[in-house]
């Protein structure tokens, strides 16, 4: 094995796993009503479906390379909603 190919599969399975947290925040996202986001003060449930889902298919256009500015923008913005919005909207439902 050369390490080119250990290269290639590195990235690929980078471009995978974000990949699957990008899916994960989508699906999550589209858990919430509107009104959860309203309440939890973040920006709206369309603009974070949107984004999201931007961040999805960007990733699924530009899978040979993850770390592509575009899907290091979009994998930030699933971070911060993981981090920042999801838990301020579960706190929400458990009240």
């Amino acid at each position: 094995m050369n390490v080119f190919q250990i290269e290639g599969t590195i990235m690929l399975v980078a471009a995978l796993a974000l990949l699957a947290v990008k899916i994960f925040a989508l699906v999550t996202s589209l858990m919430f009503t509107p009104e959860h986001y309203r309440a939890a003060d973040k920006l709206t449930k369309p603009a974070w479906v949107a984004i999201l889902g931007l961040g999805v298919a960007a990733n699924l256009l530009f899978v040979g390379n993850p770390m592509n500015l575009i899907n290091l923008a979009f994998t930030i913005a699933a971070l911060v909603y993981l981090a920042d919005v999801r838990p301020a909207l579960s706190g929400l439902r458990q009240r």
